[in-house]
């Protein structure tokens, strides 16, 4: 058969409309273009791209932040040992929760079996920091420094009580699959000023605990229903960063180049013909991992840091692959015009050892948190760079396992859990949220992951009810279909 008739046959009706309609769009398109060049209109084709342009009309409004740094720490850390202090728990050490705190609540079903549920106090001492007092506890000593720079948030709640969901819902506002990630909604909608590196960056440091760290999946990166390119792109934490970068014996550049721009033509050929928008999107990653081969060089390269900058970020920031090591390189990415960094900190989730296992995580983190913050303000880069600290979710007062006075394990706990965040437009010294005595309800100012991240758009001048994405039949948003009201009362 002729195959050109092949090809007709197959054709679905959909295809025929839509590859007409940009067929017709391109032949009006080559009549009016002299025209529009004699009227003094720039040739588009001649002007140099920008490779993460921002969506037409956006941001809606004067932002706070331009860029964000999301330090998620995976696995949950317990708000009872860190942010949410309960002094009364000490006298209830090894009593039974009531059941009126838990009021039939669900519970996972790694503790649904317990016979008891005796409440653990946090074996770890609290003190006042900062012109407010808010209470932080001394696995955080670093972080208690940094308490009149950052908000503190104690009533954040989610719906899901399981780490897979739970991580999916925090980075796409979903428990399902499928649902396009935070960085990736910024990468779309307000692109990047850096034409050699990623808008979005996702660093996946190690980390020290003993327990077995939840596994990562790559949606909690991914772009989902949006175009492709809007896919974070993971930088390696050991070895190259990122694979296949640098190009193979007996190729150099000049190479390079030629076989991207004879691949550059054959895929406009195809563009041409299908209108598939994924076709320019592989175009365009093409030419940034060619860019990127210069540019990720220079961006590792620690080098060029003063020793006070090292020192503030400590030992660690000289061990490729830790936590300090990833604040930094996100420091530097930020300062480098990249959109979004999200670090992800595994090994948070302590069913049992909770004191000894939180206690390693802590001193990867905190540190290197405080470090990041004060880095960022010293430079200038604080003031419209938002950083957030958060888990999935929280831990719960009852202790899952044998309870001592000395250890103690810590079951899932959606109710409520500590957020903190700094710069871009956020107040600081602020502790605002208030949980019962038992840090298992929240008594005063709710704030849903919803809201949550409501809030973060908004400091990026994104109005989370009208920045939206046609998919499947529907106005995709970052915050769904539920109410979401953007926390005020955190921000300048």
């Amino acid at each position: 058969m002729n195959p050109v008739h092949a090809y007709l046959n197959h054709l679905t009706r959909r295809q025929f409309f839509a590859g007409s309609g940009l067929a017709m769009g391109g032949v009006a398109l080559n009549l009016l273009a002299p025209r529009l060049r004699a009227a003094g209109t720039p040739d588009l084709r001649a002007a140099a791209p920008r490779i993460h342009p921002p969506l037409a009309g956006l941001p809606h409004f004067a932002p706070t932040a331009k860029r964000i740094i999301y330090l998620h720490m995976n696995g949950g850390p317990s708000q009872l040992d860190t942010f949410d202090y309960k002094p009364g728990l000490t006298s209830q050490f090894n009593v039974e929760l009531p059941d009126s705190v838990r009021a039939g609540q669900r519970i996972t079903t790694m503790t649904s079996g317990q016979a008891k549920f005796p409440v653990a106090p946090s074996i770890f001492k609290f003190a006042q920091h900062g012109q407010n007092g808010a209470w932080v506890s001394d696995l955080l000593p670093w972080t208690a420094k940094l308490v009149d720079d950052i908000a503190i948030v104690r009533t954040v709640h989610t719906n899901a009580i399981n780490h897979d969901p739970a991580c999916t819902f925090l980075m796409t506002g979903s428990e399902l699959p499928g649902k396009s990630s935070l960085g990736s909604w910024l990468s779309y909608g307000l692109g990047s000023e850096n034409n050699d590196l990623p808008a979005f960056v996702v660093l996946t440091p190690k980390w020290s605990s003993k327990s077995s760290a939840q596994a990562l999946f790559t949606r909690m990166w991914s772009a989902g229903f949006l175009p492709g390119g809007h896919n974070g792109v993971a930088l390696r934490s050991q070895g190259d960063p990122v694979l296949f970068l640098d190009n193979p014996a007996g190729v150099d550049a000049s190479a390079r180049r030629a076989m991207l721009d004879s691949l550059a033509r054959f895929n406009a050929h195809a563009h041409t013909r299908h209108g598939d928008p994924e076709t320019l999107n592989r175009i365009a990653q093409y030419e940034m991992a060619f860019r990127m081969q210069t540019s990720v060089p220079d961006l590792t390269n620690f080098a060029d840091e003063s020793p006070a900058t090292l020192d503030l970020y400590g030992p660690d920031v000289k061990n490729p692959g830790t936590f300090a090591a990833s604040c930094l390189l996100a420091r530097r990415l930020v300062e480098r015009d990249v959109r979004v960094v999200q670090i992800l900190h595994r090994g948070w989730d302590q069913h049992g050892n909770l004191p000894g296992d939180h206690r390693l995580q802590c001193q990867d983190v905190d540190q290197a948190g405080y470090a990041l913050v004060t880095d960022l303000k010293q430079r200038g880069l604080l003031k419209d760079t938002l950083v957030v600290w958060a888990g999935e979710f929280g831990r719960t007062v009852y202790s899952q396992g044998t309870l001592t006075q000395t250890n103690y394990g810590r079951d899932h706990h959606p109710r409520c859990f500590s957020v903190w965040l700094a710069g871009g437009g956020v107040k600081p010294g602020v502790v605002y949220g208030e949980t019962d005595d038992f840090s298992y309800n929240i008594v005063r100012d709710p704030v849903s992951l919803f809201d949550l991240n409501a809030t973060i758009l908004h400091t990026l001048g994104l109005d989370h009810a009208k920045f939206t994405f046609k998919s499947q039949g529907l106005d995709q948003r970052l915050t769904g279909v539920e109410p979401a009201r953007v926390v005020r009362e955190i921000l300048s």
